[in-house]
């Protein structure tokens, strides 16, 4: 069932490649129903995950090269399980409103297609070379579906793009053929390694773990390694900025969860900085998403700060820490995938971003209005919210490390909650233009159609459902959280 989620993306990208480019519309609905079908099976993984146990489930390993002791590894646990839905439910979500995309269509779905398959293989391999082989893969798909479809700064964009990654990821090679030398029988398992590494000096160890630190932050990103993501976001077409903030800024923070895992050591000494690197990344996002007047920048700076919660959790390396970070990974996935889905249908039917641009939606189009509203107060934590839930618990872990120093985080809350009532103000309670002075896209508003109200819902029940009920999450991660504070002495 594991090797059928991750193949069948890949298989759809080969069918896709068999139709004709001319049959926008046909390509469109075969490449949802292979999202949908892919969406469908990892939920029939997760009705056959059993969260009690907090090891790896599903495992099964095949020799890849065996010269070099690589092996292609596949496992799921309850840190892992959680991303392939998301991955699943995000990557069903930007296809189905991909409907704008009508030039170069065939390549746009074929490459989101393959896309999937590499997310979903990092979160699923079991073995350091498998995952930075595919890690590197998502460079691919992300630099054309950037550089072709983007915006009027969309070959910068994607350059960064790669340059950044690529730069951290030379980091993380030598750090993880460090732990290879020292893995018993020079294997790139995942668990070797982690055997190997507990027999490294504690500085080695730190060593090893800041080349993986930067590898991993760019990605997420942590300031100062941020520089790439608010001009992908606000170049990329609107369902791959889904994608990039939704799915992609988390592979960052899962493959650090896993830097932690294989060095415990190195974790506890930088637990102190990592910390201090979490509130910097808060408040600074935070104060950036609050000075931006694009819609689509505002959310890309708010990410860095929704991060830095993700960071901020992880390094409290204690259970409430580990399981808010994980929460806050779904939660923002949900809540920035459902804002960068709405911005991108605003700025179809619009053609603008600028905040100053509109007043309020309320009376065009009110169905727009209500989902604006519930996804800007979801995004930053309002009770009821997924948000709050995992923004609760990374705070009790953080207060039962740090105490009093917390008080910091209050500060990036209230900035958040600024930013987030200046957009609600300018889209929904502003006054309303008259229709002659509104810009022209404004003044023909339509609102949501059925099936991009249907796709929105999806997102926003999924944050609702963990914000009243996250009972169902929670234990998920329990036993894999709990198997992992013990390497750390928790």
């Amino acid at each position: 069932m594991l090797k059928a989620l991750l193949l069948l993306p890949l298989l759809g990208a080969g069918l896709l490649s068999l139709l004709p480019s001319r049959s926008v519309d046909l390509l469109h609905g075969l490449a949802s129903i292979v999202a949908a079908a892919t969406m469908l099976c990892a939920c029939l993984l997760l009705a056959n995950f059993d969260p009690a146990i907090g090891d790896i489930q599903f495992f099964e390993t095949r020799p890849w090269n065996p010269r070099v002791g690589s092996s292609l590894a596949l496992g799921v646990d309850g840190v892992s399980m959680p991303m392939l839905l998301l991955a699943t439910v995000l990557c069903f979500v930007a296809i189905f409103s991909s409907t704008g995309i009508r030039n170069g269509a065939k390549l746009y779905f074929s490459l989101i297609l393959v896309l999937e398959t590499s997310l979903l293989v990092v979160f699923a391999a079991r073995d350091w070379s498998l995952f930075y082989v595919f890690w590197e893969l998502t460079l691919i798909p992300l630099f054309f579906l950037i550089d072709r479809l983007g915006g009027a700064n969309r070959h910068r964009a994607a350059l960064n793009f790669v340059l950044y990654t690529l730069g951290g990821s030379v980091f993380m090679l030598i750090a993880l053929l460090l732990l290879y030398d020292v893995a018993p029988g020079h294997s790139f398992a995942m668990a070797d390694m982690a055997a190997g590494s507990a027999h490294l000096p504690e500085k080695t160890q730190i060593l090893v773990f800041l080349g993986l630190l930067l590898g991993f932050g760019v990605k997420m990103p942590i300031v100062p390694l941020h520089g790439w993501l608010p001009l992908a976001h606000v170049e990329a077409p609107s369902p791959i900025s889904i994608l990039l903030s939704g799915i992609l800024l988390k592979m960052g923070a899962y493959g650090l969860i896993r830097a932690a895992w294989t060095l415990p050591a190195a974790a506890r000494a930088l637990q102190d900085w990592l910390a201090l690197l979490a509130l910097i990344s808060l408040i600074y996002g935070a104060v950036l998403a609050w000075r931006q007047t694009d819609l689509k920048a505002m959310i890309a700076y708010s990410s860095i700060s929704h991060m830095g919660i993700v960071l901020l959790g992880l390094a409290a390396l204690n259970e409430a820490g580990l399981n808010g970070a994980v929460t806050q990974m779904v939660a923002h996935g949900l809540a920035a995938g459902l804002l960068f889905l709405l911005i991108g249908l605003l700025y179809e039917r619009t053609h603008s971003r600028d905040l100053a641009a509109y007043g309020s939606l309320n009376g065009i189009a009110p169905r727009f209005a209500v989902l604006i509203v519930f996804a800007l107060l979801a995004s930053v934590g309002l009770p009821g919210s997924a948000g709050f839930i995992a923004e609760l618990q990374v705070l009790i872990g953080a207060y039962g490390r740090w105490g009093g120093w917390l008080a910091v985080v209050s500060i990036a809350v209230l900035i958040s909650a600024a930013y987030a009532l200046r957009a609600i103000r300018c889209l929904s309670t502003g006054p309303e233009r008259p229709p002659a002075g509104a810009l022209a896209g404004v003044a023909t508003f339509a609102d949501l159609a059925p099936g991009e109200s249907a796709t929105a819902a999806l997102l926003g029940a999924g944050i609702v459902i963990i914000g009243f009920y996250p009972a169902p999450l929670l234990g998920l991660m329990t036993s894999s959280v709990g198997r992992l504070v013990q390497q750390f002495g928790g």
